[in-house]
């Protein structure tokens, strides 16, 4: 079976993510195609290519030893080197600075499942000399660019509830969509957490999604969850630090510039796609026979405006907007200055903003998201 190959935003700007003597930095969750993206982008170039993995243990040991004359014969005979996984190789960013100040024709790619780890260990030796982008499950987006919108909308049950991760779109059927989005859940999804941290109740963890799972939409309270799974409130702060950073989950805080009636010290969270989000719960139902459509329609559409977002360069401040009695809109953008509101509906109302948002904020703009209009939002 051959599979569907589906565009990357990324495949046609890489020449001007790679540069020489800077480090192109590829994050986002485990099974989107970052590998195999990284190989599309690189096929054509023309140049010698080093390609390895932070588990190959030679690698690791060069790139360790920050030994100049070792890593400068070695690699620095190369015009681009592609390491895939790099978040295991400690101390990483500092054998990579060492190659790219002896040797500034090279052009450096890593890749890595986890900001977790790599973020530290390349940010601080390579400040200023590394571009890093994020790389999602496939997007709406991408999938309009590609096949344009009458597809993309008859495809839009099928996203709400598989999601967006290759292999899913390329499954035949739907007992393989789910059995794929099962194993990314048993097998990868906290595969990054439990690697690299001393996790003493693994099982907590999906215990922690599970509740979440049922609470996109609203307010997630540290103290409840930790009630609720019996565990101390530190250990739970600790944990959605975790899952955010393995990118599984989005935290969104509350927006507040004037009003004490304001929710500000309560978070929301999303998945970051719908078919994990439903694996979690195992509930793969079509969407007329459900009662969390609402919950479905506002991760999906959050999250397709984080990839929006991130592959346009759209900088945006993103929040949530609630009064304690109980106004509120879904998303808040705040860019260049000005605030824009969006409340998300499945079906298509006419409401408008809530008044107390538009008395004190009058300047800002306001606008329902529902399925009628949800293309012109994220593309």
């Amino acid at each position: 079976m051959i599979s569907q190959w589906y565009k990357r935003f990324y495949e046609e700007i890489g020449d001007s993510l790679f540069q020489m003597g800077k480090v192109f930095v590829l994050y986002g969750p485990r099974r989107v195609g970052k590998t195999e993206l990284v190989r599309a982008m690189i096929s054509s170039f023309k140049g010698k290519i080093y390609s390895g993995t932070g588990d190959n243990q030679e690698l690791r040991a060069l790139l360790e030893s920050q030994e100049l004359s070792k890593i400068s014969t070695l690699l620095g005979s190369y015009d681009l080197i592609f390491i895939d996984e790099a978040q295991r190789i400690p101390q990483i960013g500092y054998g990579l600075k060492l190659l790219i100040d002896t040797h500034p024709h090279i052009k450096v790619i890593v890749t890595g499942s986890s900001s977790l780890d790599l973020s530290n260990k390349i940010g601080e030796p390579l400040t200023g000399r590394n571009k890093i982008r994020i790389l999602y499950p496939i997007s709406v987006l991408e999938l309009y660019q590609q096949f344009g919108g009458m597809e993309v909308t008859q495809m839009l049950e099928q996203l709400i509830i598989y999601g967006g991760y290759p292999d899913v779109l390329n499954a035949k059927s739907k007992e393989d969509k789910i059995e794929y989005l099962l194993t990314i859940r048993d097998s990868y999804l906290l595969k990054d957490i439990l690697e690299m941290e001393n996790i003493r109740n693994p099982s907590k963890l999906s215990d922690l999604l599970k509740l979440i799972a049922f609470q996109i939409g609203h307010e997630v309270s540290v103290n409840e969850l930790s009630n609720n799974l019996g565990i101390a409130k530190k250990s739970v702060e600790r944990y959605l630090d975790l899952l955010e950073k393995t990118f599984v989950i989005k935290r969104v805080s509350g927006y507040s510039r004037n009003l004490r009636s304001e929710v500000t010290k309560t978070a929301r969270y999303y998945f970051y796609d719908n078919g994990i989000r439903n694996a979690i719960i195992n509930n793969f139902n079509p969407l007329d026979q459900r009662d969390d459509i609402g919950m479905l329609w506002e991760n999906f559409l959050f999250i397709e405006r984080l990839k929006k977002q991130e592959y346009k360069r759209i900088f945006s401040n993103n929040y949530f907007w609630r009064t304690y009695n109980r106004q509120e809109i879904d998303l808040v953008e705040e860019r260049d200055g000005k605030l824009f509101g969006y409340e998300f509906k499945w079906k298509q109302r006419k409401i408008g903003a809530p008044k107390i948002w538009s008395a004190t904020y009058p300047n800002s703009e306001f606008e329902v998201i529902s399925k009628e209009n949800f293309l012109n939002f994220l593309i």
